[in-house]
């Protein structure tokens, strides 16, 4: 049976993925580039959240397998992907 952590999770990144390919077929039928872009900088938002979800829901489900300093450390690892990947 599976953990519904790992069904969570997996769910999310499957609606992420359709989300993704929803996207791409719009930008095929706008068929214009700053139309496209417009979709792609939409698509930014979706991406961030989905793995700040994704490892909340992870987490949740290891809570009691980890210490609060391991916590804190995976915390301080995602904070630094979300700089890198929104920072300017």
């Amino acid at each position: 049976m599976l953990d519904k952590f790992v069904i969570g999770m997996a769910s999310l990144r499957i609606i992420s993925g359709s989300i993704e390919i929803a996207a791409a077929l719009i930008m095929l039928r706008l068929g214009r580039v700053d139309k496209a872009l417009a979709v792609n900088s939409a698509l930014a938002l979706v991406g961030p959240s989905v793995l700040i979800i994704t490892t909340g829901i992870g987490l949740a489900g290891m809570a009691d397998k980890l210490s609060w300093g391991k916590m804190l450390w995976i915390a301080c690892g995602v904070a630094c992907l979300l700089i890198g990947i929104l920072k300017k």
